[in-house]
């Protein structure tokens, strides 16, 4: 996962592909635009709380196309090499990962493509917080959790088949790992042994299950 700053006018790679692994957005602040298909012609404006995932073989691109600046979350799952990537910039060295043109076929349809804008998802009330499922992919789901001073937290536990990941979106929370506020992430790798207490006031999450490994559905199933 990385963090990233736009600035206005500021546009991304040309249409591309993964053939590996999804392509995840969450957008923090201002807008980003994406454009899904071999030639970015399906566009769609992306606010302030939209994800926008593109699956293995999907054609997308991206850019800040408003008058404001705009941030964004963005997940590779699995890992493509992107980290990597961006310290072979940094260090001025060649570096190859997965990131290809739009093969000649024009890649998977448009619609294997996740959008999800502001006030969609699926909600699961709980009476001491809220779920809301953002994103559902094989390889990453995305969730927003609402919760308040009531809710009980998580106690300490793992996952064999998944790293657990959470983004403080607003308020502070205890996690197993030491306290956290506004822009702070703990990520639990697959074993590690991780959890969450009651929040002093009441605190918006993101939560990202890389792969998803059934978790979505095991939200609907409560």
């Amino acid at each position: 996962m990385t963090w990233t700053r736009y600035e206005p006018g500021e546009r991304g790679p040309d249409p591309h592909i993964h053939r590996k692994h999804a392509d995840g957005f969450y957008i923090v602040e201002g807008e980003i635009e994406f454009g899904l298909g071999p030639g970015g012609e399906h566009l769609v404006q992306a606010p302030a709380g939209s994800v926008v995932i593109a699956p293995p073989n999907v054609v997308h691109t991206f850019a800040n196309e408003s008058d404001a600046r705009a941030v964004y979350l963005n997940f590779h799952a699995p890992n493509g090499g992107f980290a990597d990537f961006l310290r072979a910039m940094r260090d001025e060295r060649e570096f190859e990962w997965d990131s290809w043109d739009p093969p000649a076929d024009g890649g998977r349809p448009v619609s294997d493509a996740v959008v999800c804008l502001p006030g969609d998802g699926e909600r699961f009330e709980r009476g001491d917080r809220r779920i809301t499922i953002l994103a559902d992919t094989p390889e990453l789901s995305l969730l927003e959790m609402d919760v308040t001073p009531g809710w009980k937290g998580v106690d300490p536990h793992g996952h064999d088949d998944h790293l657990d990941g959470f983004f403080v979106l607003d308020g502070e929370i205890e996690f197993l790992a030491g306290h956290a506020s506004d822009g702070a992430v703990m990520a639990a790798p697959p074993g590690t042994v991780h959890g969450l207490d009651r929040p002093a006031g009441d605190a918006r999450l993101l939560n990202f299950h890389a792969p998803d490994a059934g978790f979505a559905g095991r939200i609907r199933a409560q």
